[in-house]
């Protein structure tokens, strides 16, 4: 469940069941990964990104909306960032924390 060394974006899909669209198993890991394993740190003004640190390699990862057209938001994505991205995104005082 948690976060492999070598992944770097994890993008959930929404798919459709039953005539409804329902999240798929990789938007569902991201909800469990924001929940309970990873640590936010920010957020940007809009409210639609986030900034995480996993606690296990002090990775930074940036929850974000791509499809953010589509009701509720859409389906979640995490892509891990640098440091310098994560600067430039959310400003120094974020990422020290």
């Amino acid at each position: 469940m948690k976060i492999q060394p070598t992944e770097t974006l994890l993008t959930g899909k929404w798919i459709s069941h039953e005539g409804r669209a329902v999240a798929d198993e990789t938007c569902k890991r991201i909800n469990v990964l924001v929940r309970s394993h990873l640590r936010q740190l920010a957020r940007d003004a809009s409210g639609w990104k986030e900034l995480y640190r996993d606690p296990d390699d002090e990775r930074l990862w940036q929850l974000t909306h791509p499809q953010s057209e589509l009701h509720g938001g859409g389906p979640v994505q995490l892509r891990c960032l640098t440091l310098d991205e994560a600067r430039q995104e959310y400003g120094d005082a974020a990422v020290s924390a």
